[in-house]
């Protein structure tokens, strides 16, 4: 354009705003754009007849007096607009015919060209061109053509002010035959047609959302460098400038079309600053969140766009991409400023961390490659030392893991001795970091984590490692890994080093799922699996008996695996070694300790405390070690520890896995093996009966105080006299929580024999049946013994014998020699039933496990003369 018809963001706004005061402070040059808007404000009567708004007119008029170009648009707007509506319709008919030529028109007709006819004609003869034209050109739009189209008036910036006051009348003349969206779309065909949109948009304001709109959505998805594209983004970004206010929401609608890349970085470069304090743009967090998001089309979408640059860095494009780059390094190149004698001041730790993870999002989703400038300032700022904070810690980690997910970084010796001496400390100043930082899941571990993936050569797991804590998909080439495995291993960590650290890490206190991050349990757990600590004679005992102690719900979910592997480095040996050295089994006392309180009544939410997830993992490590120990053949090795029935029957096996059962939400993935378990080595304790039988979990109106020792007894003894007292009695009982009953089992049972009195009504019976199913799910050997022993049938001319669990599993027959009267009273036979079938899984499972446990002392009776022994001892059994 012969001369700069730009519209200033200041004229815009102030017509937008409709600030008559503002606009009258502007030259006539100024407004010269928007003077078609301002005629015909000041000319056609408007629906506000306030006084202010009369008073706006007419200092509309005073700023119009003296500017020649309004008594062009006043003769516009007299025109005969219906005429022209009809042959406007007519003309737009015609170009949609086929074979019509094109020198056909209803509109006008030019014998002599149409910049001599635009030159010499009058006001409405101007405005029929000028759509004769238009019309021309949107025929021609789906053509093969070139983008741009000749055209007489157009190519000569003459023209172009009176061709806009022409549009902008009729645009707002003929609203339902022109639509602002298809001129502009039109417009982008001819030359100066940026320009003409602007002129456009600036006399209707309101229109701004839908124009850019428009542009974006008709925009070329695939290239964005053909000469339609280039203009499209061109007039975007003058559009930008004249209102700059709706900049990052054009950008916006880019981003959610995934339309214009390019547009979206110029204007995300173009419309941010910085001020003196810090970074006030938001490129960093821009591109940041079109890579990092969650929307995973506009990830592929700007990552495309970045890849497709890095090839073509001769196309427009590629420009923006350097431009962008370039940005980037000066903020690189301002942080590191920021670190004085290499330390990073705490203010800036989150900035610099959102940069890291810009640029290994750069690197691994993008496929950026570093260019010189850009490793050296990385490195710099990776290698500084923040102050121990939370912040401080995350961006050690990043940093860590960058150096890993971005092999570019230490390709330079220089670069690599850098980094080398800043992990080493990071390795001196791990554990000042954790207690200065209060944080619990510190980069020690994570450090420790690397070095133990690295020893044992799992190289994807720390690729899943690095991509985890970068919060992005990292492909690492596991050759590109190789350099700095011979770092950790052999510069930093040895094995041994690894080893007699992990053991001295304190343990995580109150360890639960929602504590998230790399954790101490996540090193002992991996030295575990690679038999570190066998290998060099680190006992682990202790700490992993310490963690398990202080964990609590909801559960961790590797202490399931870390107690499956460290079972198996007690009993499995090494493949590589077989005769090395066993890790030690967890004492019977040291159980013991975490079991002592389990019975002692406690609430529903003490129950679900640290003690009952401890008891759970202790409960798995049992029936595991039990389940490996019995599976495993251990001949040419020292005898294995084994734990003794007898111990194994003082735990509340069953009600430990009806908690489970019941808090699934808080012990996921420890109920199912648990059950497995059970039902394999304890079948007596997971009948079907006791399954359908399964105690109703009281509600909070039930709860209510438990009768004293005194008032159970006193209520027991008078079942005969006064039945109805015992049943409130019993009735009272059946609501307590089976753990509140417990300390009283001793009265209970002792009473329970007084049920066979002729006197005793039946429902008394039943009610005392179902006090005892409730006393079954806590301790139930121990009752089936309490419970044999009251029934046994008492003979003068015998010596009394003592009932003890190993004697019910050498003859679980022992319950047929109850009290007669038990086989006649149909409530007490159901509990008899019970005894029996339970007795009989228990001695079935104890003769197999003596069976695997002593070798046959007669070496003439072979293993399966023993099983046939054994099977036929079974079958005699059950068929009694």
């Amino acid at each position: 354009m012969a001369n700069n018809y730009t519209i200033p963001p200041k004229v815009f706004k102030a017509l937008q705003t409709v600030d008559i005061n503002e606009l009258s402070t502007f030259s006539p040059k100024e407004i010269r754009p928007i003077l078609p808007c301002l005629v015909r404000m000041s000319l056609i009567s408007p629906m506000d007849s306030t006084k202010e708004c009369a008073e706006g007119r007419k200092e509309i008029l005073t700023l119009l007096s003296g500017i020649e170009w309004v008594n062009t648009i006043v003769a516009l707007l007299s025109i005969d607009f219906h005429g022209l509506e009809l042959d406007v319709k007519k003309e737009q008919m015609l170009r949609q015919k086929q074979g019509s030529a094109v020198t056909d028109s209803v509109l006008v007709q030019v014998p002599n060209g149409l910049a001599l006819e635009f030159e010499r004609t009058d006001s409405t003869r101007r405005l029929r061109l000028v759509l004769y034209e238009i019309l021309m050109i949107q025929s021609q739009r789906g053509s093969g053509e070139t983008f741009l189209k000749q055209s007489d008036i157009f190519d000569n910036s003459v023209y172009i002010p009176e061709i806009c006051d022409v549009i902008n009348i009729a645009l707002a003349e003929l609203p339902a035959l022109l639509s602002v969206q298809d001129m502009a779309e039109t417009f982008l065909r001819v030359s100066h047609g940026p320009q003409i949109i602007c002129w456009m948009v600036a006399n209707a304001p309101d229109t701004f959302n839908e124009v850019a709109t428009s542009l974006i959505t008709n925009a070329d998805a695939r290239d964005e460098d053909n000469g339609g594209s280039r203009i499209r983004a061109q007039t975007l970004n003058m559009l930008c400038q004249m209102n700059p206010s709706q900049a990052l929401a054009v950008r916006a609608k880019c981003v959610e079309i995934c339309r214009m890349p390019a547009l979206a970085v110029t204007l995300t470069l173009e419309y941010t600053g910085y001020d003196d304090s810090f970074m006030s743009g938001d490129v960093v967090a821009f591109v940041s969140g079109l890579l990092l998001g969650n929307n995973q089309q506009v990830r592929n979408w700007f990552a495309s766009f970045l890849r497709s640059r890095q090839k073509q860095r001769h196309r427009e494009s590629s420009v923006t991409m350097q431009a962008l780059r370039d940005e980037l390094i000066h903020h690189l190149q301002r942080m590191t400023l920021f670190s004085g004698d290499n330390r990073l001041p705490g203010r800036y730790v989150v900035q610099a961390s959102a940069l890291l993870r810009l640029y290994c999002a750069l690197r691994g989703i993008a496929g950026t490659k570093f260019q010189e400038d850009e490793i050296t300032l990385i490195v710099e700022l990776v290698t500084s030392h923040p102050p121990p904070s939370p912040a401080g810690v995350r961006f050690v980690s990043l940093g860590l893991c960058m150096l890993i997910a971005c092999p570019s970084l230490i390709a330079v010796h220089e670069h690599e001795t850098k980094c080398i001496e800043w992990v080493r400390w990071l390795v001196r100043e791990e554990a000042y970091f954790e207690s200065a930082s209060g944080v619990t899941a510190s980069f020690g571990e994570m450090l420790l984590l690397m070095a133990i993936h690295f020893h044992s050569n799992q190289l994807s797991a720390i690729s899943e490692l690095v991509s985890s804590t970068l919060g992005m998909k990292v492909p690492i080439r596991h050759n590109n890994m190789t350099r700095m495995k011979q770092i950790f291993t052999q510069e930093i960590f040895t094995e041994q080093v690894v080893t007699s650290h992990a053991v001295k890490v304190p343990v995580t206190v109150n360890l639960n799922a929602n504590i998230t991050g790399f954790l101490p349990v996540h090193c002992i757990h991996q030295l575990l699996k690679s038999r570190a600590f066998t290998k060099h004679k680190v006992p682990i005992k202790d700490w992993i008996y310490r963690q398990i102690c202080s964990s609590e719900p909801p559960l961790h979910p590797v202490l399931p695996a870390l107690v499956e592997v460290y079972v198996n480095s007690i009993l499995v040996p090494s493949a590589k070694a077989p005769m090395e050295n066993t890790n030690q089994p967890i004492d019977v006392e040291e159980i013991r300790r975490v079991f002592r309180n389990t019975l002692t009544h406690r609430s529903e939410k003490q129950g679900k405390s640290a003690s009952l997830t401890a008891q759970l993992l202790l409960l798995y490590y049992l029936l595991h070690y039990e389940d490996v120990r019995m599976n495993l053949q251990v001949g040419g090795r020292e005898k294995v520890k084994s734990y003794s029935t007898e111990f194994l029957s003082e735990l509340p096996i069953k009600y430990l896995l009806q908690q489970a059962q019941r808090n699934q939400q808080s012990f996921a993935g420890l109920f199912s093996p648990l059950l497995r378990l059970l039902a394999t080595h304890f079948p007596h304790l997971s009948l079907v009966d006791d399954w359908i039988d399964e105690e109703p979990q009281p509600s909070a109106r039930e709860e209510m105080s438990l009768p004293t020792h005194a008032a159970i007894a006193e209520g027991l003894s008078a079942m005969s006299s006064c039945p109805s007292h015992t049943g409130k009695l019993l009735k009272k009982l059946l609501v307590m929580p089976a753990t509140q009953l417990w300390p009283h089992v001793s009265a209970l049972v002792r009473h329970f024999r007084n049920t066979l009195d002729p006197s005793v009504p039946s429902y008394v019976q039943e009610l005392y049946r179902q006090v005892w199913l409730k006393l079954n799910t806590v301790l139930p050997r121990c009752l089936w013994v309490m419970t044999i022993s009251v029934f046994m049938h008492e003979k003068s001319l015998l010596p009394k014998l003592t009932i003890t669990q190993e004697n019910i599993v050498l003859d679980p027959l022992q319950v047929l020699r109850w009290d007669a009267r038990a086989f006649r009273c149909a409530a007490v036979l159901k509990v008899l039933l019970r005894v029996l079938q339970a007795s009989l899984a228990a001695s079935r499972n104890q003769l197999a496990r003596h069976q695997l446990d002593t070798a046959a002392v007669d070496c003439r009776v072979s293993e399966a003369e023993r099983e046939e022994l054994r099977t036929a001892l079974v079958a005699a059994q059950d068929s009694c």
